[in-house]
């Protein structure tokens, strides 16, 4: 791969590790005086796996592909620096001797159901959120570990790490919690930034296993011998620094938002971090932690530079993905855009459904159930693939414009144009939905802002003339092409007030 980029004198040339929970990457990437160079070294998949009736990940499977990344950048040109971003709320166990206990549940494993209520006797909803201002998702770390008291393994566990922790520590040696991750696990105090370690004892969890809190910009150690040696490098090549970037992959891709800070156009944004799970939300100061967010279901998660995320976890591509399998695995061979377009020709929020509801969460067929939903609320049901397609582009732009504008009014801060990141950036007709709906330009791009916002912190703590996220994003917008969405107006408006009456609310159930 000799076409990788390369760096030039004064140039920092690091790796990316960006984990979602359908895919991962590992991303090279060169930083300079305007220049910022990204390139797809090594893509794998990844998944649940069942085994013995329960969802676990694969994590010494996803170490070994983030390996043979890394190795083909440390074979192709410098290696100046690492950073590891990947989905929340999971994690690994180490015993007293450092050693992994089982493979890491998934969230989208059944153990947690009916936990969050238990939770609630000990330590009430409203008092959860006073603390960590998180919105209720049923497989926060929180009740992942108390689904798992009384088991040998939380019982043994010397220590907890989320999943980009556990792949910095298996390269490192060194342990420790980043902030961005582990302000979504519920044991993180929103206010103070610290563990609360409080709430850990009262709900009988055993606090002693979080680890000491690290920020993003921290370097993490350098490289073990052996994990060098495997990378082709030798005793005398200069250590390289695994860098603690925004870990939750939500930050990383706030961090890589092309907004113009404050004092150039004032541009007040809000954001859509559009991927497998859709997280909508606005960058605040500090958290917002009044029984009006709690009730709206918004969550505050730390971002990079003491920002606050404050967002909405909503239903995104999963459930497009999904249908598209099901169609494939029942014989329709499916071109995802002349898809898209086909579904762009049918007439607009013909159905829409709450592409929130619960039952779009687990795998499987996902036509089926939309029909389902739709069939419920009283709405045509959608029959071709075409017609489900536009059913949950509508209704994701729904969603987003329902979400958005309770995060202006419950936090008081309302925004001129929305941006939109990820791989999400790619469907042109859910981005001029987008649009439509919310009565404000969407801006597209990058598609890649995960890698990138990992990328910009790692260059920053390495030396980068990058002091703040507005010089971050200031070189972002220089170095990458955005697409513009006006919304439309007179013969082409719909009305979306009506949309949004027709979907029913459903309790919020997804991770980024």
């Amino acid at each position: 791969m000799t076409d990788l980029p390369q760096p030039r004198p004064g140039d920092l040339r690091v790796a990316a590790v960006d984990l979602g929970a359908t895919s991962g990457r590992v991303m090279v990437a060169v930083v300079g005086p305007g220049r910022l160079d990204l390139a797809e070294v090594h893509r794998f998949p990844n998944g649940g796996v069942t085994a013995g009736g329960s969802l676990f990940w694969d994590v010494l499977g996803i170490h070994r592909e983030v390996l043979a990344g890394l190795r083909t950048i440390a074979a192709t040109g410098p290696l100046d620096g690492i950073g590891i971003d990947s989905w929340a709320v999971d994690h690994g166990l180490l015993d007293r001797d450092g050693v992994l206990l089982g493979n890491p549940y998934s969230h989208r494993d059944s153990r947690t159901d009916g936990v969050p209520e238990q939770v609630w006797q000990t330590v009430p909803a409203e008092e959860l959120y006073a603390r960590t201002g998180l919105q209720h998702l049923p497989f926060t770390t929180v009740y992942q570990l108390a689904a798992a008291r009384g088991t040998a393994a939380l019982e043994s566990a010397q220590t907890l790490l989320l999943l980009p922790d556990l792949l910095g520590y298996w390269l490192t040696g060194e342990i420790g919690a980043e902030r961005t991750n582990a302000s979504t696990t519920g044991l993180y105090d929103a206010t103070t930034g610290t563990w609360a370690i409080d709430l850990a004892a009262r709900l009988g969890l055993p606090w002693s296993i979080l680890p000491p809190l690290r920020d993003a910009g921290d370097r993490i150690g350098t490289l073990l011998p052996d994990t060098a040696a495997a990378l082709g490098r030798g005793p005398d090549d200069a250590p390289v620094p695994v860098v603690a970037v925004g870990s939750h992959d939500t930050a990383s891709a706030v961090v890589g938002v092309p907004a113009a800070g404050p004092g150039e156009d004032g541009e007040r944004f809000a954001y859509i971090s559009s991927g497998t799970w859709s997280l909508v939300g606005l960058e605040l100061d500090a958290p917002v932690l009044t029984e009006a967010a709690r009730a709206a279901d918004f969550t505050n998660e730390a971002g990079v530079d003491g920002t606050v995320r404050y967002l909405k976890n909503v239903m995104g591509l999963w459930v497009l993905s999904q249908s598209v399998q099901t169609w494939e695995r029942d014989g329709t061979r499916i071109d995802l855009p002349a898809l898209l377009a086909e579904a762009a020709a049918l007439p607009a929020l013909r159905t829409v459904v709450d592409i929130d509801d619960a039952s779009l969460l687990p795998p499987g067929d996902m036509p089926a159930r939309i029909r389902a939903l739709a069939a419920a609320a009283g709405e045509p049901e959608p029959r071709t693939p075409a017609e489900v397609a536009r059913t949950i582009v509508d209704s994701l732009a729904v969603a987003y414009r329902r979400h958005l504008r309770a995060a202006a009014a419950t936090a008081e801060r309302p925004f001129d144009v929305v941006h939109v990141v990820g791989g999400g950036t790619h469907n042109t007709l859910l981005c001029q939905l987008t649009a439509d709906a919310l009565g404000v330009p969407v801006l597209a791009g990058p598609g890649e802002a995960a890698a990138l916002g990992n990328v910009l912190v790692q260059a920053r703590a390495l030396g980068a003339d990058l002091p703040d996220l507005t010089a971050m994003r200031a070189l972002l917008r220089a170095t990458h092409e955005l697409r513009r969405h006006e919304p439309r107006t007179g013969a082409d408006a719909l009305d979306w007030d009506a949309a949004e009456r027709r979907v029913r609310p459903g309790r919020p159930t997804t991770v980024g």
